[in-house]
């Protein structure tokens, strides 16, 4: 994976090697971190979606609520990050907690590596068929 950041003078500018550009730590961009935690919900939220295939058609909403806390001093890491998945629809509740699961043990690779260097992660299901 390549890609570029460059200094705008006001913010920052980031571009992937497949082209795609965004900003960043400008006045309406997230800052680096709140990247890495938005980043970290979208692909385990990513999971889910795809996890449930044909049935996805009977989701009515899907999000993540994210509650996180940072070291006081610097670096100010992520310590501790909670989710709240808010599933709505006619899917197995079971399905979707065992698909959480897997995802925050084997494919949500965001979510590993924050893992592995020692974040504390909790997550809960709200659910409503």
């Amino acid at each position: 994976m390549q890609g570029m950041v460059r200094w705008k003078g006001d913010g920052y500018e980031g571009k992937t090697g497949g082209g795609k550009e965004f900003s960043i730590y400008d006045d309406s961009s997230p800052s680096p971190m709140e990247m890495v935690l938005h980043a970290h919900a979208t692909c385990s939220l990513i999971d889910v979606v795809g996890g449930l295939k044909e049935r996805r058609d009977s989701l009515r909403e899907a999000r993540v609520d994210i509650d996180s806390v940072r070291a006081e001093d610097s670096p100010r890491v992520f310590e501790k990050v909670h989710f709240v998945y808010v599933i709505r629809g006619d899917v197995p509740k079971t399905l979707i907690e065992r698909i959480i699961h897997r995802s925050h043990e084997s494919l949500c690779s965001v979510g590993i590596m924050l893992t592995r260097g020692g974040l504390d992660l909790t997550w809960e299901l709200d659910f409503e068929a």
